[in-house]
C-alpha cells in the first residue's frame, strides 16, 4: 500500500520578484518531499505541483486539487507560515476535518496563531519545533524513523 503524504507550506509570500519561488525555500521544500519518499511516502505539494511559481494554477484549480490531496493522504504537514499563510491555514483546517494525522513544523522562535497552538485539543497533532531547516529535517526524519 502506498503511503500519501500532503505537504503544506507558504506559497505567495515565498515567490520573488519574478513570481517563483526563492531557491532557498525551493531547496528546503525539495529536501523535505526528499524525505518523506526515502520513507516510502508519496509526497503532493502544490510548490512542486505549481513548478514552483512557473505553471500557477487558477484559484479553483488549486482549491480542488489541494482538498482532494488532503482528503486522500495519510499524513498532513505543514509549516504554518510567519506571518501566518491563510491557506496554509485553511489546509490545516481541512485535515483537521477530515481526521488526518498532522504534523505542523514550528520554528522555535516564532509565535503562532493560538488555534494552531490549541489544535492538538481536537486533531491528531504532532508539535515539531526546529531551530533551522536542517534541524526540521532531522527531527523528521528521528519521526518517521520511530514511526517504522
Amino acid at each position: 500500500m502506498v503511503k500519501r503524504a500532503f505537504l503544506a507550506a507558504p506559497f505567495k509570500q515565498l515567490l520573488n520578484q519574478q513570481g517563483v519561488v526563492q531557491p532557498l525555500k525551493i531547496q528546503e521544500i525539495k529536501a523535505m518531499i526528499a524525505l518523506f519518499e526515502k520513507h516510502d511516502f508519496m509526497v503532493d505539494n502544490a510548490h512542486k505541483r505549481e513548478k514552483w511559481g512557473e505553471k500557477m494554477m487558477t484559484p479553483k484549480q488549486c482549491t480542488i486539487a489541494d482538498y482532494e490531496a488532503i482528503k486522500q493522504c495519510d499524513l498532513f504537514v505543514a509549516f504554518p507560515g510567519n506571518p501566518a499563510s491563510p491557506g496554509t491555514h485553511i489546509e490545516i483546517g481541512w485535515a483537521s476535518a477530515h481526521n488526518k494525522r498532522i504534523i505542523l513544523l514550528l520554528n522555535e522562535h516564532d509565535d503562532y496563531a493560538y488555534l494552531v497552538q490549541g489544535l492538538k485539543a481536537i486533531a491528531n497533532v504532532t508539535y515539531l519545533y526546529y531551530k533551522s531547516i536542517d534541524d526540521s529535517l532531522l527531527k523528521m526524519a528521528e519521526l518517521l524513523n520511530s514511526n517504522r
